[in-house]
């Protein structure tokens, strides 16, 4: 049986407190964020993959880690596998972070593990949450949400109807599922049918591939959605290829910089835009905050929302100037 989070955390605190290393000449993981310590509390952001998606993440990260005096250890798994990230996770753990936050790849078959972790150090989720494991809390989009709103985009680009294919990573990633949830929800009764839904396991190469292969395979396909950053750029360049910019419609997530270029030239109709600065500058926050004040620091429900932003081709010099705004004030 689960304990209540606010019971949970403070036997985690306590526990922490209470097991130092003497071997080590750093303090336990939860002391470090003790006022007076003297010491550099450590904390570590874990991603998802290599995508470009991660560079406002760590202009946050490191714009809260001047801010707080903190060393924070961004960690970033090359192929985007399971395995890869369940190792970075054992490695911190030996290096006795004060607390983790991490973008679960597969948060059902990695509840076991998180869950070890959080027994451990302090453990929050950003970006794709895992409800089922023992995580404190919850930063980032709510998906379900964000999902309706491209839902809206893709109502919009098809007024009359038609039809559509949807392009991710994976489906065993929380965002992913509740991106497709929010999708289905908004096309409901519309007219808008997806026609299939195409996974890349995180290869950026076979994300374009898998869209080439749609665009021969239903050749009057209306629209092409992408639900993870990178989708949007292959599905951008596999259009392009294909002589069919403006006869297909393309939405997508993110602000990848082809992607914004699709939208100013008119190719991509709309991005619905996380904020991935917010999900690093919060989450470390969020976690040096949890350290000092325990319970009291950890936001209602447990979730921590940080909104979207939907560009077209009417706001995007405004998001672009917006945007370098932002990894300016990340960088200083």
């Amino acid at each position: 049986m689960r304990l209540a989070a606010s019971s949970f955390l403070a036997a985690l605190v306590t526990a922490i407190a209470a097991c130092a290393g003497p071997e080590r000449g750093d303090p336990p993981p939860g002391a470090q964020g003790s006022a007076g310590s003297g010491a550099t509390r450590r904390y570590a952001f874990v991603v998802n993959n290599p995508s470009s998606f991660w560079t406002l993440a760590e202009a946050g990260v490191r714009k809260a880690e001047a801010e707080l005096g903190v060393e924070v250890d961004f960690r970033m798994p090359q192929t985007g596998a399971v395995e890869e990230q369940q190792q970075i996770l054992e490695d911190l753990l030996a290096r006795d972070v004060a607390g983790i936050a991490i973008s679960p790849i597969d948060p059902v078959n990695m509840t076991t593990l998180l869950d070890r972790v959080a027994s451990r150090t302090l453990l929050v989720t950003h970006d794709s949450d895992a409800p089922a494991s023992r995580r404190l809390a919850y930063v980032g989009t709510d998906n379900v949400a964000a999902g309706r709103i491209a839902g809206a985009e893709i109502l919009k680009a098809l007024p009359g109807g038609g039809e559509i294919v949807l392009f991710v990573g994976r489906l065993d990633a929380q965002n992913a599922r509740e991106r497709k949830q929010g999708i289905e929800e908004a096309l409901a009764g519309s007219g808008v049918e997806i026609l299939d839904v195409r996974l890349d396991q995180g290869d950026q190469g076979r994300a374009q591939e898998n869209a080439e292969a749609m665009l021969v395979a239903h050749p009057g396909v209306d629209a092409l959605v992408g639900l993870w950053s990178y989708n949007g750029p292959a599905i951008l360049y596999a259009v392009r290829a294909a002589g069919r910019v403006g006869a297909v419609k393309i939405v997508c997530f993110d602000e990848d910089a082809a992607t914004l270029d699709g939208i100013a030239e008119g190719a991509i109709a709309a991005t619905v835009v996380q904020r991935p600065f917010e999900f690093g500058y919060r989450s470390i926050r969020l976690l040096d905050d949890i350290a000092a004040r325990g319970p009291a620091a950890v936001p209602a429900g447990g979730i921590l929302d940080t909104g979207v932003v939907v560009v077209t081709l009417e706001t995007v010099a405004a998001f672009r100037a917006e945007l370098a705004e932002t990894l300016r004030s990340g960088s200083g």
